[in-house]
């Protein structure tokens, strides 16, 4: 179960991804991000070695507020080929140095996230120790994409977000991770912007799973929507 340390981050989060966010294709600002924690929440590495964070960030530099996904992993040394895909180096008061990497680029993510939407995960509270949080949903049409022994075969990053193509033993799904969060229409969440179109991953249209989360908006009130969509498999 995920465990949270009351301790200092140096830098801290938001200060890694203030510095990282610009340089993203998703990223509608045109300044410095001004950024505060916004909701999210956390998976478990059946391993123990990798924490797993989908963190929603609110940027207040524009005229109007933007709520960005960001899906973290934390290291404790770096990860071979994905020097792409790294925000920082951060010390850790308990766990010493940490390397922070875009969750979308890191097999153990995309593992558990799969794992998630077909029921194999149960999400965990984003700031309380050992405690599952029943508000991250996730929903799968075709349960038989089981996730043991899912791969990460390859990430394209476009405005749309991120899109994921991962290998599983029954096969290959294409999984998008919207970078943008959007409050889902409770009467059509078909028609969700967060949900995206195939992009370039050259999956089918039709959603085959998701994963639905709570973020805060800015008067406090919480906000709905897909925090991840399994587009199809791909041939």
């Amino acid at each position: 179960m995920a465990v949270i340390h009351n301790t200092t981050l140096t830098p801290s989060k938001l200060e890694l991804i203030a510095a990282w966010l610009p340089t993203r294709p998703w990223y509608l600002g045109t300044a410095e991000p001004e950024l505060d924690k916004a909701g999210g929440f956390r998976l478990d590495d059946p391993e123990g070695a990798v924490g797993i964070e989908f963190m929603a960030v609110r940027d207040t530099s524009g005229t109007e507020p933007v709520t960005y996904l960001v899906p973290l992993t934390y290291r404790d040394a770096p990860l071979d080929g994905t020097e792409h895909a790294l925000l920082g180096t951060t010390t850790h008061g308990v766990l010493g140095q940490r390397w922070v990497y875009d969750g979308a680029n890191d097999p153990v993510l995309a593992a558990q996230l799969l794992a998630l939407v077909v029921g194999e995960a149960e999400p965990q509270a984003q700031g309380v120790s050992d405690t599952p949080d029943p508000s991250v949903v996730g929903w799968s049409a075709d349960p038989g994409h089981a996730a043991a022994g899912a791969g990460l075969s390859a990430v394209t990053d476009g405005p749309h977000g991120s899109d994921l193509l991962v290998q599983t033993p029954t096969g290959r799904l294409a999984l998008r991770i919207p970078r943008v969060l959007r409050p889902e229409d409770p009467e059509h969440p078909e028609n969700s912007e967060s949900s995206g179109s195939s992009g370039s991953s050259g999956s089918s249209e039709e959603a085959l799973g998701h994963v639905t989360a709570n973020w805060r908006l800015p008067d406090g009130a919480q906000a709905r929507g897909r925090f991840a969509v399994v587009r199809g498999a791909v041939e």
